[in-house]
């Protein structure tokens, strides 16, 4: 597990260089990234559904942004869309396009659904810890 948390953090960091992110971002965007990963992959490894184990994930990377961004006097969004990078269903996008390529219609349904549940656990993570801090810091 400590050796995905550093691609993780490596991967986000990757992504930063490519996305322009401000270099004085990089370490506490990365870290957000591997903080998303390993609670991703703790739960999945204690038998939570990916769906649950995305949204947590989201919900811990969308604190540690806004934390970071009050930290860094910065947006949250430099934070949390690289921090969001390593928990998006990159793998089952291209198996359900590997599924519908090969006419397999039953498992481009299944992978495909469980995809669409984990992006969208991703989005309504993101959207409940953002509105919440709103509310509570308003």
């Amino acid at each position: 597990m400590l050796i995905q948390c550093i691609c993780a953090f490596l991967s986000t960091v990757g992504y930063c260089f490519i996305f322009n992110i401000p270099r004085r971002h990089l370490i506490p965007a990365s870290f957000v990234g591997a903080a998303g990963w390993a609670l991703y992959q703790y739960l999945t490894a204690q038998g939570e559904s990916k769906i649950a184990a995305c949204f947590a994930a989201a919900c811990l990377v969308t604190a540690l942004a806004e934390l970071f961004s009050r930290i860094c006097k910065d947006a949250a969004i430099l934070f949390s869309i690289p921090g969001i990078l390593p928990i998006v269903p990159g793998a089952g996008m291209y198996n359900t396009m590997r599924a519908f390529l090969a006419r397999d219609l039953e498992q481009t349904a299944a992978v495909g659904y469980e995809t669409i549940l984990m992006a969208a656990s991703i989005a309504v993570g993101l959207l409940v810890v953002s509105s919440l801090l709103r509310i509570v810091t308003a």
